[in-house]
């Protein structure tokens, strides 16, 4: 099921939240260069989201994404993660851009981060990683809150 898509006409740069009903988990898919303004926007609408639809897994695709996009992770750390926490997300599923130089996750956020994060170099890879956290978390692998 779609969510929402916010697409920049200039460059046509996106970010599509949506929550994928056989797997279980919202998924954030970026795409080209997404500036500051548009990360922050993206990673708000996941919030909103998060808030209709709760779920304790997010996969997190950044595989389409160029150039650096997202430059505060102290906004992310005081701001996202917390307000994540408390909508109960539990697992990210963080797959790089194909350009990893400019990922902006940093193993001490990661470390910090009061649920699990995974980071990936294949999507296949992610989605197989939070299949075995919903199984692990869930009886019979239902949705994961």
């Amino acid at each position: 099921m779609l969510f929402q898509t916010n697409v920049d006409l200039r460059d046509h740069s996106a970010c599509t939240v949506a929550y994928d009903e056989a797997e279980g988990w919202l998924r954030a898919t970026w795409q080209g260069y997404v500036d500051p303004s548009e990360a922050l926007s993206g990673a708000e609408l996941y919030l909103r989201y998060a808030a209709h639809t709760p779920c304790g897994l997010l996969l997190n695709d950044n595989t389409r994404l160029q150039g650096p996009w997202f430059d505060s992770l102290s906004w992310l750390a005081r701001v996202w993660v917390p307000e994540a926490t408390r909508l109960g997300l539990r697992y990210v599923a963080h797959v790089v851009q194909t350009d990893q130089a400019f990922d902006i996750l940093s193993t001490r956020m990661v470390r910090a981060a009061p649920f699990e994060v995974q980071i990936f170099q294949d999507l296949a890879d992610a989605q197989y990683w939070l299949r075995e956290c919903r199984a692990a978390a869930s009886p019979g692998g239902a949705q994961l809150l």
